[in-house]
């Protein structure tokens, strides 16, 4: 029986979320091309392994050859210095979409981030519609991404879902990652709906599972067909306070972005 997809690439194989959804993600499709620029191990049945540099223009173009659809995983997920965010997740990113639109992919999904807007107050309620208020220079790499594919999908209709990934662990480790739990189930299961909806255009959704508290509404996306399953309540003995966030002179209390919101900007 033919799977939906003929080739799939994931790139960012060798990080926390690409060993996750390796395996996962082999229902989906023929093979699945793995890519990073660390090792990310021999291939197994159904795999392909590539090494690619994203800031590598060529590498990049030979990387997308025969992919019918993308998952974005790839570049630096966390607050660095700018040169290396500008090359892995700037510059990659632009050669990354240039390549996609020269090969003729179709749909990618877009490991975005809830660091994007991690200047809104823990007492907001962020839709998609809201403007970005990044929290630092990953953030603002983040946000680039998602402009860069409306470029795209606006000049060349190629489909994009933005997904703002929350705090995906096994389990969480503070009090705000009650908040922005995503289990790992949810990830999968909101990566099978970006991918297999009839029609996604440009959609930002928020990566993020049916915890209690909710600091982001995802109505805008509910075209995807994607519903949480999970919840961090099953944590709330370990974190009995949490949800109550009023502003205080802690501005990783005050903000939604927590601590990235003291580690950057970096210059080297």
């Amino acid at each position: 029986m033919s799977k939906p997809f003929k080739r799939i690439l994931l790139t960012g194989a060798a990080g926390g979320l690409g060993r996750l959804l390796r395996d996962r993600i082999k229902p989906w499709a023929d093979i699945v091309r793995l890519s990073d620029l660390a090792d990310v191990g021999p291939a197994g049945e159904g795999e392909e392994v590539v090494q690619c540099d994203l800031a590598d223009k060529a590498a990049v173009l030979a990387l997308m050859e025969g992919v019918d659809a993308v998952l974005h995983f790839g570049g630096i997920s966390t607050e660095a210095p700018f040169d290396a965010i500008m090359q892995a997740n700037i510059l990659g990113m632009a050669n990354l979409y240039e390549a996609i639109h020269k090969c003729g992919v179709k749909r990618v999904v877009f490991a975005s981030s809830n660091h994007t807007m991690g200047f809104y107050k823990t007492t907001d309620l962020v839709d998609a519609d809201m403007p970005p208020r990044p929290d630092g220079m990953y953030g603002v790499s983040k946000v680039f991404g998602e402009s860069l594919s409306r470029y795209y999908y606006d000049r060349f209709g190629i489909e994009t879902v933005c997904l703002r990934i929350g705090s995906c662990f096994p389990e969480p480790a503070n009090p705000r990652m009650m908040i922005t739990y995503l289990s790992a189930d949810d990830l999968v299961e909101a990566l099978r709906c970006s991918l297999f909806a009839a029609r996604v255009g440009h959609t930002i959704a928020f990566g993020v599972s049916d915890n209690k508290a909710k600091w982001w509404d995802d109505r805008k996306s509910r075209h995807l067909g994607f519903v949480a399953k999970d919840s961090s309540t099953q944590f709330e003995h370990k974190f009995p306070d949490s949800g109550n966030y009023a502003p205080a002179d802690d501005i990783t209390i005050t903000f939604q972005g927590g601590g990235f919101l003291l580690t950057g900007p970096q210059y080297n």
